[in-house]
């Protein structure tokens, strides 16, 4: 199995790069989200997922690890291939595919093209609690002012927000802005700016 590949880039466009590593140049597929990131530079690590078929061994490969585990969750879900996980992760970024995800919202996965109802449905069913369980055990290892927390989250869900995705955004707002939570007003304005 291989872990990542570091090199030159010879040769990328949307749908794959050509990285040379060793004086062996090695076509890897990327997402339209790696391609834009690998925009203006020589050289490139990219996260590897090797897929074997009868017909083809494939190298897919990812700017950053959170991307590729979203890609081996979704291969992991019937009826979704590698090209078709490839196009969901080209069409969302991973955190906006796993926030989709983990508040059941239909309507995002299904604006993939090639994601209909069903497999949207399939997506939430198979990959919630994994997801779920990855977000749980990160949010224990985030420290925060449990009264502030509650009350904001009590508001929000008050207002008839759904209590996962209230969770989720008020996690994000207090790792990522807790200069912004210094009150319970500020961290319910901040919230619904992101709800």
């Amino acid at each position: 199995m291989f872990e990542y590949i570091e090199g030159k880039i010879t040769d990328i466009n949307p749908a794959y790069a050509v990285i040379e590593t060793g004086q062996i140049g090695w076509l890897v597929n990327i997402t339209l989200s790696t391609f834009s990131k690998l925009q203006g530079l020589e050289t490139a690590r990219l996260y590897l997922q090797q897929i074997i078929r009868e017909d083809a061994h494939l190298l897919y490969g990812f700017y950053d690890k959170e991307e590729r585990e979203m890609f081996r969750h979704l291969i992991s879900v019937s009826g979704i291939g590698a090209a078709t996980a490839r196009l969901v992760l080209s069409s969302l970024s991973a955190s906006e595919l796993k926030q989709a995800i983990l508040t059941a919202n239909i309507g995002t996965l299904k604006s993939v093209k090639g994601i209909g109802q069903k497999s949207a449905e399939r997506l939430i069913v198979e990959l919630r609690d994994k997801l779920g369980k990855i977000a749980s055990s990160e949010d224990f290892l985030v420290t925060r002012d449990n009264r502030l927390r509650e009350e904001a989250f009590t508001a929000l869900v008050t207002l008839g927000f759904p209590r996962t995705a209230v969770e989720k955004v008020l996690d994000k707002i207090q790792r990522s802005h807790p200069e912004k939570t210094g009150t319970v007003e500020e961290l319910i304005k901040q919230a619904l700016r992101e709800l």
